[in-house]
Parts: C-alpha cells; structure tokens; sequence
C-alpha cells in the first residue's frame, strides 16, 4: 500500500493569489478493496481521491493512466479536425508543422510514463487517423508506408508480452526481475527491456548521445513498429 500526498497550486484573477491544496491519493491494484485511512496535515484532514493532476499529467490511484489517456484524446480530436480543414489548402510540409504542434506536442508529454498503458490503443488509432487526413488517404487504408513516407515515428501500443526473446547480452542493461504487474509495467523495467533489444550496432553508439539519437531514429522511422510486440520480434 502507498500513500502518495500531491499539492495542489493555482490561483485566481479577483481572489486570493495562491490557492493551496493537498489531496491524498492511495495506489492499489484494481482488483483490491480500498479502505483510505484518515491523514492530517496541521489539523486538517487531507482529501482522498481516486485520481488528480500533477505535473500536467492525470495521476489515478490504480495507475493504468486511463483519465489522462480520456484527458488527453478530445484534444487528439481537435487537431484531426483543423487537419482536415488546412488539408486543402497547405503544402505536405506545412501539414507536417501543424502536426507536430498540435498532435505530437500533446502525444509526446509523459510518453515514457503512459505510452505503455494498454488504453494507448487508442492514441494510436487517432495518430493514424491524422496521418490519413494529411495524405488524403481512406480511413481503412494502411499506414505503415505512411509514417516512412512522413518520417513520423508510430506511437508504441502494448499487446501481450513477448518471451523467449533473443537478447544481446555484451551490450544490455541489466533487466531487474518483475516482482508485480505494475513494477513489469513501469518506465524502469520497459525501458530497459526496449533498449535491450536495440541491435547491437546502435547500443554500441550508447557513449555518443548526437549519433545513437540519429541512427535510432533512422532505425525506427524504416522500421515503423506498430506495437511493442513487433518490435520485440526485431
């Protein structure tokens, strides 16, 4: 059981400059029964929630980063729909700018903490559905050549979990054991698995951080992974 206390800043034009508030949120497994014990901080009690926000990103108390997946996806809706409006009007490169500051900016903050969240599906089903928009291509159309033609990195979204993976162990990080689900799934534990199973000729690159970037990028954008189990296959 962790407790996890988040203080709460804001404030307002005709009232008081700052506006403070603590709120207590219990990290549980989904499948347990909750019972939030009463916490004081200077004779007042902290509210207990399910889930707040901090930082930008919506925290909730089983951590499977639904709400800011649910927070995050009307805005995704927002940027398909000024995409196909521009759409007639701008160049392939212009499309391309609007793109990244209107969809990918969104997508890209906290990534590491939520892009593995199985509810990510479905920011990958409006990042397709953008990048048909920009190339005037069906709704079923396929989009792996897309992203290469693009060069716009698919987002990862999680299937099942991959064994008997063949590692290549001179150049890996050492993967800790899993002790829960929610340890396997935490940016720690994937991001070393992910980075184990680069191909040897890009970790070697680890000690220079400009060309291991570069020829990453280069890997992935031919590569196009639609999942994190096909690019577990690799």
């Amino acid at each position: 059981m962790l407790f996890y206390v988040a203080d709460v800043f804001g404030y307002v034009v005709t009232g008081p400059p700052l506006v403070y508030q603590s709120l207590q949120v219990q990290f549980t497994r989904s499948n347990r029964l909750k019972s939030y014990l009463p916490t004081t901080h200077l004779n007042k009690l902290i509210q207990s929630v399910s889930n707040t926000k901090f930082l930008g990103i919506h925290v909730n108390d089983t951590v499977n980063w639904k709400n800011h997946i649910d927070h995050i996806l009307p805005k995704l809706s927002v940027a398909c729909h000024a995409m196909r409006i521009m759409k007639p009007y701008m160049s392939l490169e212009t499309l391309r700018m609007v793109y990244h500051s209107t969809f990918h900016s969104v997508i890209s903050y906290g990534l590491p903490f939520w892009g593995i969240s199985p509810h990510s599906k479905r920011i990958f089903l409006m990042q397709k559905r953008i990048i048909q928009i920009m190339l005037g291509r069906r709704r079923l159309a396929s989009c792996r050549i897309l992203f290469k033609n693009l060069k716009i990195l698919p987002h990862f979204t999680v299937n099942s979990e991959i064994h008997n993976i063949n590692n290549r162990q001179q150049l890996n990080f050492h993967q800790p054991a899993p002790y829960s689900t929610g340890f396997k799934h935490g940016i720690y534990y994937s991001g070393v698995k992910i980075y184990n199973n680069l191909p040897s000729h890009i970790k070697q690159l680890s000690d220079d951080p400009r060309s291991f970037e570069l020829e990453l990028k280069e890997f992935l954008y031919h590569h196009s992974y639609y999942s994190l189990e096909e690019y577990y296959k690799y």
